[in-house]
């Protein structure tokens, strides 16, 4: 009893260790959002917003100088930001859309086939999930170079080639939260409906949907946030549209102010706004099942 008492602390100090060593660098971006330029910068500078700083002139931002969070302002109104950020807001909203219709059908029609003939597009998704998302990149840059030297009406590299590779990934994501919805709900109610005379499209559109809505926003919500925080797809098959993303990569590597660390801040915040949001729909719906589960 005593050795498995001290095998389970040890396991959950080992699990400890290994949260703080994860998230600490992000805790650690989150808290430099807030630092002053250096002391030195400061005392050189005359104007009214510290944040209007130029890089090269903010001085040593690895420690702390003191609080303030014009950073954030100052990130926000950067003539190169916005832009990337309205893109990369476009791009995630048109991903999750088709990635949510895409996977609804794909999971509605999967969950109906047969064993064997569903097996091989099932392979397909999960292949899709588990290769390496830049071995992805890299096939899906050559496809579109290719197709568009042979097909010159296919649209060349850009917003529309970093939409169609962002699908293909979300939209199996997509399929796997609805198709698990769907198993989990059972066909009862659906036979009851055709028993009483309800054809497909009123049983769908009454029944089946409404039941399948919480799976779907939350489908909706992870597509879109996959898509809007993602850089490796989009580095490739990019051409000149730079998501926000590439600018704030960019911006690390030619010169680093606290704005990027508050503009990073911002997009945790809203990743795990999304990723939280779509917890609580799930927990829900799971909760809401296992209810209709008992009354039935």
């Amino acid at each position: 009893m005593r050795k498995r008492l001290r095998a389970k602390h040890a396991f959950t100090a080992w699990a400890i260790v290994m949260y703080v060593f994860l998230f600490l660098p992000i805790l650690v971006m989150v808290i430099f959002a807030f630092n002053k330029p250096s002391a030195a910068a400061l005392a050189s500078f005359h104007g009214s917003n510290v944040c209007s700083l130029p890089p090269d002139q903010v001085g040593n931002i690895a420690v702390w100088n003191g609080f303030t969070s014009c950073w954030f302002s100052a990130g926000l109104h950067d003539p190169t930001f916005i832009p990337a950020i309205i893109t990369s807001l476009e791009i995630a909203a048109q991903a999750a859309i088709i990635s949510t219709v895409l996977g609804t059908c794909a999971a509605l029609a999967l969950a109906r086939m047969k064993p064997r003939y569903r097996a091989p597009f099932d392979s397909l998704v999960y292949l899709t999930l588990v290769v390496p998302e830049i071995v992805i990149a890299v096939a899906s840059l050559i496809f579109f170079v290719q197709v568009r030297n042979y097909f010159h009406v296919f649209p060349s590299l850009g917003r529309i080639t970093i939409l169609l590779g962002q699908v293909v990934f979300n939209a199996s994501v997509a399929m796997l939260i609805i198709r698990a919805r769907f198993v989990g709900m059972g066909d009862s109610l659906e036979e009851a409906a055709y028993d009483l005379g309800s054809g497909p499209l009123a049983t769908f559109r009454q029944l089946t949907l409404p039941r399948l809505l919480p799976a779907i926003v939350a489908a909706g919500l992870l597509s879109f946030t996959f898509s809007f925080d993602d850089y490796v797809l989009p580095a490739f098959t990019n051409g000149t549209t730079n998501t926000w993303p590439i600018v704030l990569y960019s911006a690390v590597r030619f010169g680093l102010t606290p704005a990027v660390n508050a503009l990073a801040t911002i997009m945790l915040a809203v990743t795990l706004l999304a990723v939280v949001i779509t917890a609580v729909i799930l927990r829900r719906s799971r909760a809401q099942t296992a209810r209709r589960q008992r009354l039935a």
